[in-house]
């Protein structure tokens, strides 16, 4: 069961690697606007936010892929981060983010809990 949720955990790993990519170097260009549905202009007046966005996502990355090699306490930890930001994601931008970030993070911890 352990490796289910390392798989799961690179996964969600990889998943906020991507959001740091989009958020701190895609986030002007067509790829980052096309995700998160902005024009031009709110990309060029917003772009700092999103740095600083993808850099805490960065760092829940790093802290994922931290967790597959030291441990159930650490993934504990970094997962249920990443579902509480899903959860506040989903109440104050969009339901979609609940089930691209929480949703992973949450089944992820369940299996971890339960085995």
């Amino acid at each position: 069961m352990n490796i289910v949720v390392n798989v799961i955990t690179g996964i969600v790993a990889l998943l906020h690697a991507y959001f740091l990519i989009l958020e701190m170097f895609l986030w002007e260009k067509p790829a980052g606007r096309k995700s998160f549905r902005t024009t031009a202009e709110f990309a060029a007046q917003s772009k700092t936010l999103a740095a600083n966005q993808g850099l805490y996502n960065g760092f829940l990355s790093a802290g994922l892929v931290w967790g597959i090699f030291a441990g159930d306490a650490v993934k504990i930890f970094f997962l249920s981060c990443v579902i509480v930001a899903g959860i506040f994601g989903a109440f104050t931008v969009g339901k979609k983010i609940f089930y691209i970030q929480a949703l992973p993070a949450l089944i992820g911890l369940v299996i971890l809990l339960v085995a």
